[in-house]
This record gives structure tokens, C-alpha cells and sequence, in this order.
């Protein structure tokens, strides 16, 4: 399948710079290392290279993909599902039985696997991938999964592959030293980090001054200017993200938290609201600040500090992707000052005299609890919320089938008459639940 096509299905116009890059280095037929900066696209600039280099009519498994994080392996999957390539793919990851796993392997017989190290390893260790088909490895975020402590698991994984031919390692940050157990060889090496200057000059920067050392009312003054918005706030620890979600909660500010201590169900409802729209607030600790895919955000709120330049630019790096515009405010009690890599003071940002109310999320969520396996798609969901829930198109936003249940985003202004009218009814002649998602 030719590039061309590909994007067709993806409803991209063409590639960046950095991904025709990518997919040109490939071609010299050497290991690849990319180095690029949080929100560029290094996803497309790995699989497109990893898909040509696909052979159709082989069996097993032919590439493994490493990702730091169960939301980048499932959203990778969701991306190369979308290609359209034809080849089988699936993610694994901690936090399911890896026995379940095993069975949709043996139904799937994937040609890609994306995973996490530690899921990836017990894999290999029990015999459920044929390790000796595997010739292509990707390891995504290659700098976070050190960070992260799975050097001992990726070890292992690479050890376990005994054929690999080819190796492509991408990273946001560069590595002083490149670990030996990667078994790279001849390489190529693409560096674009000087790509974080474009992002800034995109990227607008705003101090915002918390008169106490509580900075919980700044806060919420500033999230009630931004309006609705989507605004992603960073706090640096877990607790801190779940007493800020409280206090908002409680002012009646609609948002939703994410943090490492939640069970992945919830992190991955809360993603999925503030992806589609319903959720305006996104909370969490720095685990959102790379490797996943959260598009438009509008807003960058540093509640606390990060603790580095590095972990600046990456939470920054979630606003102002590809050509977009974006704000990012730092939030200092009187205690605080800048940091030492912000060179130049930021703009002051100035509170209105009067302090708009917090602003509603333009979608809500509905769950709907019939699936995949029910037999039920995208196309029957939009076209039951069409005829019987009397919605327009643009009232519709995304959608999203699971194996055993479905979430669907529409209007909020327009929930209540819906949910009076497809009250009883069927879906292709199911009946089902369908509620507000909690």
C-alpha cells in the first residue's frame, strides 16, 4: 500500500518535514534513532517506515513495538488501525490477564504487536509470540522508558528476539549514551530538537500570581477565564491532582483527573471525555505530559513547578503541535520565583474585574452498553442517535466502540430531549443501555 493511500485514510494531506524525513532514512536501509520534540508526530514517522517494511504474505508476528505507557500502546494501535494497511495489529499491556491477551493473539495472528516492556517480556517468556519471526523493533519514547526503569524488561525483550534485522528508537530528548543492550548497528541518526524553538515562538507564556501559598482560587479564577476551553493542568503529584479535582469539583468547575494510583478503566474515561470534548479541565501529574495523543489543547496550566527544563518543555509540548497556537500559564505563590531556564519574565497575566462562572463542556458523554461483539458500529450508533434521538451531524462528535460497550459524544444542549427520545428504543433491534457516562 502506497503512502498516498494511507493518507487518504488517515485524512492527512501529506507528511511533515520530520516524518518524510524518517520514512527517506529508512529507506538507506540502516537502524534509525529520531530525535524530535513532544507533539511533531513521531508516530506517522515510525510507522510508515515500519509498515513498508511489512511482508504480506509472511505469518507471525513481524514487529514489536516498546511504548512506556498502556494509553500509547492503545492509542497506537487505534492510529495503525486506522491506516488501513490491511496487517493485523494489537496492543498488550499490565492491568488485564495476560491469558486474555494470549487468546486474541492466537484469533488475530497480528503482524504487529505494540506493548509495554514488562507485558511484552512475560510474553516472549511464555512462548506466545514466535519470537523467531520478529524482525523489525521500535521502541517509542525510548528516553521515557528509561526514565520509567524499564531498562531490565527492554533487555530482556531484545534478548529474546534473536532475528531482529532492523531497529528504530525515537525519543524527545537526546541520550548521552545510547544503552548496548539496543544492539544498534549502523546507524542513522535524525535530529530535530531544534524544533523546540518554532514550537515556542507558537506558544504564548503567562505568569499568573497566587496571592497565598494555596494557589486552589487562582486557579479557578483563571480556568473560569479560559472559558471552555481545553485546558490541561499538571500538578506534581498524585495527591495534589486528586485535592485540585475536589476543590474544582466542589466550585462546580466540570473536569476530570489522571494520575499512575487510578484504575486504568477510569484514566482511560477521563482521556477519552477530555479528548472528545466533554471535558474541558484535564488534571493530571506529568504521566500526560508525553506519548499520548491528546489533540487541541488550547490551554498549559502549570499548577506546580516541574521540576526541570525538560519537564517544562514536554508539558508545554501539549498545546501548540503542528501549526497551532497555544498558552501556557505558570502559577507562582509569593514564595516562588522562575526558574532559571525561563530566560525572559512572561507576560503578566491580568484578571478581569469580574470573574465570568465556569463554563460547560460543549459535549457530554454517552455510554452506551452494546459493542463490537454485539454487532454494533459507528456508523449504526450515528445513524440510531440520527433518526431516533433527532440530532444533526454536527451535534454527533466521536465516537468510539469498544468490544462490549460504546461511548458517543453529542451536544449538550440537545442531551436531555435525546435521551427522552431514544428512550426504549432499539439499537438494530438490541435494546440497551444508554446513560450519561459516569
Amino acid at each position: 500500500m502506497d503512502i498516498s493511500t494511507i493518507l487518504l485514510n488517515l485524512k492527512i494531506k501529506q507528511l511533515n518535514p520530520m516524518q518524510q524525513a524518517s520514512v527517506e532514512a529508512w529507506k538507506e536501509g540502516n537502524d534509525l534513532i529520531l530525535l524530535s520534540p513532544t507533539g511533531t508526530g513521531k508516530t506517522l514517522a515510525y510507522l510508515f517506515p515500519l509498515v513498508s517494511s511489512l511482508n504480506p504474505g509472511a505469518d507471525g508476528v513481524q514487529a514489536v513495538v516498546l511504548v512506556p505507557s498502556r494509553e500509547l500502546a492503545l492509542q497506537t494501535e487505534q492510529v495503525f488501525k486506522s491506516m488501513g494497511t490491511g496487517f493485523g495489529v494489537m496492543s498488550c499491556y499490565g492491568g488485564r490477564p495476560a491469558m486474555e491477551e494470549h487468546r486474541v493473539m492466537k484469533g488475530l495472528r497480528p503482524s504487529v504487536i505494540i506493548g509495554t516492556p514488562g507485558r511484552m517480556n512475560d510474553h516472549l517468556e511464555k512462548q506466545n509470540i514466535d519470537a523467531s519471526t520478529v524482525r523489525l523493533l521500535v521502541i517509542d519514547e525510548f528516553d521515557k522508558c528509561l526514565e520509567f526503569g524499564f531498562q531490565d524488561e527492554m533487555e530482556a525483550v531484545i534478548g529474546k528476539l534473536p532475528r531482529l534485522r532492523r531497529r528504530f528508537l525515537l525519543s524527545a530528548t537526546d541520550a548521552e549514551e545510547i544503552p548496548h543492550f539496543t544492539g544498534l548497528n549502523r546507524v542513522s541518526k535524525l535530529n530535530f530538537l531544534d524544533g523546540k524553538e518554532e514550537v515556542e515562538e507558537r506558544l504564548q507564556l503567562y505568569k499568573v500570581d497566587s496571592p497565598i501559598k494555596d494557589k486552589l482560587e487562582t486557579l479557578y479564577k483563571l480556568i473560569c477565564c479560559l472559558g471552555n476551553e481545553s485546558t490541561l493542568v499538571f500538578c506534581n503529584h498524585r495527591e495534589s491532582v486528586d485535592r485540585v479535582g475536589k476543590y474544582l469539583h466542589s466550585m462546580k468547575v466540570y473536569c476530570e483527573t489522571f494520575h499512575g494510583g487510578m484504575e486504568q478503566d477510569d484514566r482511560e474515561r477521563a482521556l477519552y471525555k477530555f479528548r472528545n470534548g466533554s471535558c474541558s479541565v484535564f488534571i493530571s501529574t506529568d504521566l500526560a505530559a508525553r506519548g499520548l495523543d491528546i489533540p487541541n489543547v488550547k490551554h498549559i496550566i502549570h499548577y506546580h513547578l516541574p521540576l526541570s527544563e525538560e519537564g517544562f518543555t514536554h508539558r508545554n509540548g501539549r498545546t501548540a503541535r503542528w501549526d497551532a497556537v497555544g498558552s501556557a500559564y505558570i502559577i507562582l505563590h509569593p514564595e516562588e520565583q522562575l526558574p532559571a531556564y525561563i530566560p525572559s519574565e512572561p507576560e503578566e497575566f491580568v484578571f478581569p474585574e469580574t470573574i465570568p462562572a465556569p463554563a460547560l463542556p460543549e459535549y457530554i458523554t454517552l455510554y452506551i452498553g452494546k459493542g463490537k461483539k454485539d454487532k454494533i458500529n459507528k456508523v449504526d450508533i450515528v445513524g440510531f442517535l440520527s433518526k431516533k434521538g433527532n440530532l444533526s451531524r454536527e451535534e454527533v462528535g466521536r465516537i468510539d466502540v469498544k468490544d462490549h460497550y460504546a461511548f458517543a459524544a453529542i451536544s449538550r444542549k440537545k442531551v436531555k430531549q435525546t435521551l427522552k427520545l431514544i428512550q426504549n428504543e432499539k439499537i438494530k433491534g438490541v435494546k440497551t443501555l444508554i446513560e450519561p457516562a459516569k
